[in-house]
């Protein structure tokens, strides 16, 4: 009997050494660890400290808190202790360059999102060289972030009939586009027949609300997003005005003193009965349609990362727009106060919300501008967690790839922003990068800042 119980013991202990052995072979060569992590978790705010995230081949392995002895084992070793986890973040109305933009301007604007933490990108002016891209950016051989890519532009010049409509929308489904891009000026009919196109060929539509399509017939008709809530001040002015819909001004800034606020839990709700997702891209209006001083927007330290012709440009365009526009800062002030009213009201009651500052636009510096879209999303009324899942849950739940981005956890893609502060307790908190993770690849700060002084250097000389 002590015999066998004695052979038993050793049998175990053999087997007990075998399965560590075996662990040990088992840890890939390329295995990257990020070590006790502060991981924030998306869908409740709650931080779960000292955990272990094991990725390889751009995927979450494990996430776990046991203690590890010996991390020589790993190719990569991050030391996340004191730093706070988060998903990579999504740029929902971005622009991507198009020729003739240089290959080295097209990276290096690819690196300004990735530098911000923003890994995911909806480019939202397409072009055939974003579907090449788009690949390129998949496969590594570009180093970006995550591209979803609209099609050209459909507007009132692109396509003008039914006939067109069909052509148009069918083609660019057939090229691969992830989406159609509507823009203004398409009249209700032809605009009725890209919807039916686009639902028998199975492609999403997102964008602008031409004027004779009109804000209620575009929540009916499904769009997958509205963009800049467009569409919307002008659904509150009562039919009795009997206004010119065409002389709107800039997104229904000529409207304002017509706006009937009561009319908005109207439009709320038909955004969430149709489940369109809104961008409200405020940023835009809080610095290019604004009082906000040209010279001071121009002052920012993020302006050095934009070629000096384009900062020129949007001191011309800016005051050119004001100029023409009749601005006054009263009646400006009623603009700012209703579009955050529908932007509070669509993230508590519509379908959701989704963060987009629609960069490079005027004084939105790609990634740089999610720190001015949060800002303006705060001064709304969202919240620290509404705010963090409008670019991270949410835009995961649009693409319906829950699985694949939008939170830390278990195989899920290796697409993570290492921040230095809780992001919960300060959304300023988003500017203190420790590093990024894009599909696996590892960005420090120190390397984020060495490749940032390149695109400064190569931005003063165009």
């Amino acid at each position: 009997m002590f015999k066998k119980i004695t052979l038993f013991l050793v049998s175990c202990v053999l087997v007990s050494s075998c399965q560590e052995k075996s662990k040990k072979e088992e840890i890939s060569s390329t295995l990257i660890l990020i070590s006790k992590a502060n991981i924030v978790n998306v869908r409740t705010g709650e931080v779960k400290a000292g955990q272990n995230i094991f990725i390889d081949s751009g995927r979450i392995k494990e996430i776990n808190a046991i203690e590890i002895d010996d991390v020589s084992k790993y190719k990569t070793v991050i030391n996340a202790e004191g730093k706070y986890v988060i998903p990579g973040m999504a740029e929902m109305h971005a622009h991507i360059p198009q020729p003739p933009t240089s290959k080295e301007r097209l990276e290096d604007v690819l690196f300004l999102y990735l530098a911000n933490g923003v890994t995911t990108i909806r480019g939202m002016l397409g072009h055939p060289d974003h579907l090449v891209l788009r690949e390129k950016v998949q496969s590594g051989e570009v180093l970006g972030p995550r591209i979803f890519t609209s099609s050209p532009s459909l507007n009132g010049n692109s396509v003008k009939t039914e006939e067109e409509a069909i052509e148009k929308v069918t083609a660019y489904q057939n090229e691969g586009y992830d989406f159609l891009k509507i823009h203004p000026g398409i009249q209700r009919n032809v605009f009725n027949q890209v919807v039916k196109t686009a639902n028998e060929v199975g492609i999403p539509f997102a964008g602008h609300v031409p004027v004779d399509v009109g804000i209620r017939h575009a929540l009916k008709s499904k769009y997958a997003s509205i963009d800049h809530v467009d569409g919307f001040l002008e659904g509150l002015v009562p039919e009795s005005k009997n206004v010119d819909p065409t002389s709107n001004g800039f997104f229904g800034y000529n409207f304002t003193p017509l706006a009937d606020t009561t009319k908005i839990e109207e439009l709320v709700q038909l955004s969430k009965d149709n489940k369109v997702w809104i961008v409200p891209t405020q940023s835009l209006f809080e610095r290019w349609f604004s009082p906000a001083d040209v010279d001071t927007l121009l002052a920012e330290s993020e302006m050095k990362y934009m070629p000096k012709s384009t900062l020129e440009n949007w001191r011309r365009v800016k005051i050119q727009t004001l100029e023409s526009s009749g601005f006054n800062t009263a009646q400006w002030e009623q603009f700012d106060a209703i579009r955050k009213s529908l932007i509070k009201k669509l993230q508590d009651n519509g379908h959701g919300i989704l963060l987009g500052s629609d960069a490079p636009q005027l004084f939105n510096v790609p990634g740089f501008s999610i720190q001015h879209e949060m800002q303006g999303m705060a001064a709304a009324g969202m919240n620290p967690l509404e705010i963090l899942q409008s670019t991270t849950l949410n835009p995961s739940m649009f693409f319906e790839l829950e699985n694949t981005f939008g939170e830390v956890k278990k195989g899920a893609d290796a697409d993570l922003v290492l921040l230095s502060k809780n992001p919960m307790d300060d959304i300023k908190n988003y500017t203190e990068v420790f590093g990024v993770m894009a599909h696996g690849t590892w960005l420090s700060d120190i390397t984020i800042e060495k490749r940032l002084k390149e695109i400064a250097e190569n931005a003063s000389k165009n």
